[in-house]
């Protein structure tokens, strides 16, 4: 599979693959009790970073001129904490003011924690349409449901939906072409037609 075709690639890194995948390879006999327990000392060490740096406190007459140029710009009245200031795009583990990272972690872990936290609106809200599209893929196409009269849709979808004839936008989305924006044209059509079967119906 290509990663620009994947439904949802921001959710899968190739950092993150051993958060998605160790236990359920360990719960299926294909990860030995040392890799298992040296990812569950490389989790640990993330995740106290994490705490760190969440707890970690930066006030604004703490941070000279020059430092707050280098970080992209003041720290705000408030104060900032050094999970917020890494969302800055200046900004690293390294440079953030008053702060010293555990020597113990390992390169891609130092990756992975400036990763997590300089794209965590756009991860949160995948997460979010991940859980939105699980909920739907139970949503039916009605019988005789002419997917060529679908607007919006590709005539190349529109003639893979024809030729497989799906159920349900679950088995739509596992229909090689047929990418997510195809999908939520489908979930929106369908609730149209909801809606005005509702209305259609006698009071």
């Amino acid at each position: 599979m290509f990663t620009s075709r994947a439904e949802f690639r921001l959710l899968l890194r190739p950092d993150n693959a051993d958060e998605r995948l160790c236990a359920l390879g360990r719960s299926v006999g294909l990860l030995d009790d040392e890799s298992y327990t040296a990812f569950q000392a490389k989790r640990e060490r993330i995740e106290r970073e994490v705490a760190k740096l969440k707890s970690h406190r930066v006030n604004p007459g703490s941070v000279a001129p020059e430092v707050s140029a280098s970080i992209g710009g003041d720290i705000p009245g408030k104060g900032a904490s050094g999970w917020e200031l890494l969302r800055r795009k200046e900004v690293t583990l390294d440079t953030i003011p008053g702060y010293t990272a555990d020597p113990m972690l390992a390169p891609e872990e130092r990756e992975r924690i400036e990763t997590e936290c300089k794209y965590e609106g756009y991860i949160v809200r995948q997460a979010r349409l991940v859980e939105k599209t699980r909920k739907s893929e139970d949503k039916k196409f009605p019988l005789n449901f002419d997917f060529h009269a679908t607007p919006g849709l590709s005539m190349e979808v529109r003639e893979k939906l024809a030729r497989v004839r799906p159920l349900n936008l679950g088995q739509a989305s596992r229909i090689s072409g047929v990418t997510p924006a195809a999908l939520t044209i489908l979930h929106l059509y369908l609730e149209k037609l909801t809606l005005e079967r509702a209305k259609q119906r006698p009071q």
